[in-house]
């Protein structure tokens, strides 16, 4: 008997392998490139993804195989700029692929998750208007509290003359920006310089967790019930942001009812009041599930992209001491003229080119994400770069690679360059701008990204006017060490502070 049932067992794993081997013999796609075990499971994705060395990984299966890289049966990673109209271009996208159900409760929806072209766009327009970057100017008196407390922060450890973790606090500032800038108060991660309530801790979890079964979507029904069971009190992943959310909510809600109702106009109004606003106007379109989602979708991504990118700014002005220097002189020359305020607005970061050029470059070189932002081929096949890809293929552009294409950035692609952007043919700058995808392209680029450019403008000048930042030792003669699973994040950014000699008497004022 038991003989019998092992027979059955080992025929069917031999009938598995051969039913892969024939539909990978009649794919049109069989000669694509890519490593061999990638050819018939996704365990080599799986394995590396896990290791957290995928973007460097990817970018050099591109160097091997050309345009087309095969990392999993049929997950296809495409570094060619004209194939990106056709995978996300604007009115005929295709739709994202099972990866990113992991993402959400099992049975909801959310709108980074959301695999449906027609109700994402349905939902996005019901959020659209507090994320949009005439909405900016409203949120500036909430960043300039936090950066405000930022700065006195950092003036503490100027004293200490040790090296501090910068990424975990541009956590704090980034996580302290979005919570004043949703529930109208901060959530104390400036205040107390840790990890308030263990939330960056489950913040990572939940992404860990989105990442890796994101790869094997089959199992997400089950693995989210059966973790939150073992869990018994939901205080791990997703549902800890959920009641960690509705707590804030809670907790802001008189006030945040008081200013949805307020006949003040000039008064900031954060994104829960108007949230609650358009659902007290529209309750059976934009539901309380509405509001719940839209605070949880700022918790979730609103920290983590920002304090990444905001690192990678500061650690290649570090690494590049001479685009350090310009840009100190563009801040200190508007500084000297009175166009740079003790808490920089906007408006202001904007008239300084080179800083702009600074985060434009940063972001080029170390861009949040470092996974393939994946799609699914709609009816009917595509031909992508040459290939036909049959419906249903998996395919995707990795921006870590798309930033690294010769063609379009030159052949220092791999360097830290500001000045790529303000120098040479207007064209070749205007086809950097169309690929560069630090936020996504096409329809599903990140809702939150001017909120996220806000954060970084308002800051960037003020810090560098101020203060001089010195890599730690082990940092000046090697590259830091990152991590990847969906986000790319620094694990070893140490760096010492002091306040800046000469620094303009508006920022030594800020600072007292």
């Amino acid at each position: 008997m038991h003989t019998t049932i092992l027979a059955a067992a080992v025929g069917a794993v031999i009938l598995q392998i051969l039913l892969s081997l024939i539909r990978q013999l009649r794919s049109p796609l069989y000669r694509v490139g890519g490593p061999f075990l990638a050819r018939y499971s996704s365990v080599w994705y799986a394995l590396t993804v896990w290791k957290g060395s995928f973007p460097d990984v990817n970018v050099k299966l591109h160097e091997k195989y050309g345009k087309i890289a095969r990392y999993a049966p049929n997950r296809y990673s495409i570094n060619d700029p004209e194939s990106a109209k056709t995978i996300y271009g604007l009115g005929k996208s295709f739709p994202k692929s099972s990866w990113y159900t992991s993402w959400s409760i099992p049975g909801e929806w959310n709108l980074f998750a959301d695999q449906s072209i027609q109700r994402h766009s349905q939902m996005r327009k019901l959020y659209q208007a507090p994320y949009a970057m005439s909405a900016l100017v409203n949120y500036e008196p909430f960043v300039d509290e936090c950066a405000a407390l930022f700065k006195h922060r950092l003036s503490e450890l100027t004293s200490t003359n040790m090296a501090v973790d910068m990424r975990h606090w541009f956590q704090c500032y980034a996580f302290d920006v979005i919570g004043k800038i949703t529930y109208g108060k901060r959530i104390g991660f400036l205040d107390q310089g840790d990890d308030v309530m263990g939330v960056i801790r489950v913040l990572e979890s939940t992404i860990d967790y989105s990442t890796m079964v994101g790869i094997y979507p089959f199992l997400h029904r089950y693995l989210f019930h059966i973790r939150s069971w073992l869990d018994g009190t939901r205080s791990t992943g997703r549902g800890f942001m959920i009641d960690f959310t509705i707590q804030r909510i809670k907790d802001a809600h008189p006030e945040s009812k008081a200013a949805s109702e307020s006949k003040d106009m000039s008064a900031p109004a954060d994104f829960l009041s108007k949230f609650m606003t358009k659902h007290s106007n529209d309750p059976d379109n934009f539901t309380d599930f509405h509001v719940l989602s839209g605070c949880l979708a700022n918790m979730v991504a609103g920290s983590d992209t920002t304090a990444i990118s905001l690192s990678a700014i500061l650690y290649y002005l570090l690494k590049n001491p001479c685009s350090m220097k310009t840009l100190q002189e563009q801040i200190d020359e508007h500084s000297a003229s009175g166009r740079l305020s003790d808490f920089p607005t906007f408006k202001e970061s904007q008239e300084m080119p080179y800083l702009q050029a600074v985060i434009k470059e940063a972001l080029r070189l170390h861009p949040a994400t470092g996974l393939p932002l994946e799609r699914v081929v709609s009816e009917g096949g595509a031909t992508i770069s040459g290939h036909f890809f049959p419906e249903g293929s998996i395919v995707g552009i990795n921006t870590w690679v798309a930033h690294r294409n010769k063609t379009i950035f030159g052949d220092d692609a791999e360097y830290f360059s500001p000045e790529r952007w303000l120098k040479g043919d207007p064209h070749k700058i205007a086809a950097m701008n169309r690929y560069w995808m630090p936020f996504g392209l096409g329809s599903r680029t990140c809702i939150g990204r001017h909120v996220s450019m806000l954060e970084m403008c308002k800051l960037i000048p003020l810090l560098i006017r101020d203060f001089t930042f010195t890599l730690d030792e082990s940092l000046v003669s090697s590259e830091w060490h990152t991590r990847t699973h969906w986000f790319t994040k620094p694990m070893d950014f140490k760096v010492k502070i002091q306040p800046r000699e000469g620094a303009s008497s508006k920022g030594r004022k800020a600072l007292d």
